[in-house]
């Protein structure tokens, strides 16, 4: 192999490398926000919760947008987290680097739960795992180096 050919295989291993840091940090980044989204526990109300009230639709619309926010708003209800992680997951494309990466939640309540207004998420969700943005990317790297 040449020069040439030297440098440009050290080149597609480095752009393949990137690409997994970034769509593990994407991953990441979604799992954090679904897992620190409160599931409504009307227990805890003051008030009767609605009729046919099931808890989880919060967090059940975490959506994932490439290029462009993903601004809907859907029926899903997601206790666990799992489907909404998986849909994150699974939309994330494998060549990332470089591109636009949104995680919304277009539920009108959200920026009261980003606010305090859950016992679940007293210091909300966004604001947290923005803080843990940093941490995220230097395991990312780890884990992959």
């Amino acid at each position: 192999m040449g020069f040439a050919e030297d440098l440009a295989a050290i080149a597609n291993k480095i752009d393949a490398r990137a690409h997994l840091v970034v769509r593990k940090i994407v991953i990441d980044v979604g799992t954090s926000l679904v897992m620190k989204s409160p599931v409504g526990d009307p227990t805890y109300w003051i008030m009767e919760p609605p009729p046919g009230y099931v808890g989880g639709r919060y967090r059940g619309n975490w959506q994932f947008g490439f290029g462009a926010a993903d601004t809907k708003i859907t029926d899903n209800v997601d206790k666990s987290g799992g489907v909404s992680i998986g849909r994150i997951t699974s939309e994330t494309p494998n060549k990332p680097a470089g591109g636009v990466f949104y995680i919304t939640n277009s539920l009108p309540y959200g920026p009261r739960l980003e606010t305090g207004w859950s016992r679940q998420a007293p210091h909300g969700m966004v604001r947290l795992t923005i803080t843990e943005f940093q941490p995220i990317v230097a395991a990312a790297v780890r884990a992959l180096s």
